[in-house]
């Protein structure tokens, strides 16, 4: 079974996207992605605080 996965709060910080959702555990996940084609930079991350640090100091080597 695919994970299903709604995202909200999603900002934009130049390439990079940085999204709020629910895990299968209900638990709310940050996560970051990169959307450069090529980079592959992405992340899941506890806080959104930790998640928007590192799409603001994420640097695109694509």
């Amino acid at each position: 079974m695919t994970a299903y996965r709604r995202f909200r709060h999603v900002i934009r910080v130049g390439p990079v996207q940085v999204a709020t959702y629910n895990d299968d555990r209900g638990r709310e996940k940050h996560t970051t992605a990169c959307t450069a084609p090529g980079c592959g930079f992405s992340g899941d991350y506890e806080d959104r605080a930790a998640a928007e640090l590192a799409a603001h100091t994420h640097r695109c080597t694509a």
